[in-house]
């Protein structure tokens, strides 16, 4: 029988049948030899096949086909890729820029991994009633940069419900993915727009101005007319399973200039007649963008060396 996977537990996974009933389900042993490198050869999300036992201890024994799926390196096993969710219409980023503050190195590479395996991408700019100027200033500076570059931005507070009923209209009839660092607020985001839902609210370390996990499993949430997939908030955004010489694809205003490159390798560094070098230095891309390229690209060279 076929059904949907909502929830993971460690190694036991909990699936939605096509009949409404939910099942708890272990992989079958022979799973793990079909040479799937992730971390979790099962995301939420994934379309599975079910080997119902009347005892209780049901199998997982195939899963189909996804359409999607975001993936970023796994934070213990560098060589192994974690996804983080399958089969989505679209992922929700939040973010904020402080309370904790969300760099724009985390941004780029999640947009990056986002494009790479076809999710679209909207940008929520969180917790917006706690600004001060210069707060509210860079804020209003990035949600014009990545407008330009062609991503949706949407600013919210559960405070205020600044935001909340424009972001429901966005999840109405699609699966959507919540994802950012731990502290920007997705559990509260999830909370205000279904209080039915049971999630958890964590609080942020006055100390260290950072989030305390408080999701710890991805969880699928049920919508009237959509789900919500509930992810664990993360520090960093691997990139992983795309080369050195596509990285600039995913970049969409790099791409851009990148055509017009005297050589057709060219990885926008040093090389001469690098026509996105230029429109860096002529502030046609933001260099926030071009460093985060780099620093994707140094970290793709840095793993080279110990494989």
């Amino acid at each position: 029988m076929q059904g949907l996977v909502i929830q993971n537990n460690g190694n036991i996974y909990l699936v939605q049948l096509q009949t409404g009933v939910s099942v708890e389900c272990r992989i079958k042993g022979n799973f793990r030899l079909k040479g799937i490198r992730s971390t979790n050869p099962i995301a939420i999300g994934d379309n599975v096949l079910v080997d119902l036992q009347t005892n209780g201890h049901s199998f997982i024994y195939d899963i189909c086909d996804r359409k999607n799926y975001i993936v970023r390196k796994s934070s213990n096993l560098s060589k192994h890729s974690h996804i983080i969710g399958a089969n989505i219409d679209q992922a929700i980023l939040v973010v904020t820029v402080n309370y904790p503050e969300t760099s724009t190195g985390f941004i780029d590479r999640f947009l990056v991994s986002a494009d790479a395996y076809h999710v679209p991408v909207i940008i929520v700019f969180n917790k917006v009633d706690l600004y001060i100027e210069n707060e509210r200033n860079y804020l209003d500076a990035l949600k014009q940069l990545y407008q330009h570059i062609g991503y949706r931005c949407i600013e919210t507070s559960v405070v205020s419900m600044q935001g909340i009923e424009e972001l429901k209209e966005c999840l109405r009839g699609n699966i959507s993915l919540f994802s950012g660092n731990s502290g920007v607020g997705k559990s509260s985001l999830i909370h205000q727009i279904d209080p039915t839902l049971d999630v958890k609210i964590g609080l942020i370390s006055e100390m260290h101005n950072k989030g305390m996990h408080t999701t710890t499993n991805s969880h699928m949430y049920t919508l009237s007319g959509g789900y919500i997939i509930d992810t664990p908030g993360i520090k960093g955004f691997g990139i992983v399973d795309i080369k050195k010489h596509e990285v600039a694809h995913y970049f969409r205003d790099i791409f851009e200039y990148s055509h017009q490159c005297k050589y057709n390798n060219c990885l926008h560094q040093q090389e001469p007649d690098c026509a996105v070098i230029k429109a860096v230095g002529e502030f046609r891309i933001s260099q926030s963008r071009y460093q985060s390229y780099l620093s994707i690209l140094q970290d793709m060279t840095e793993d080279a060396k110990y494989r």
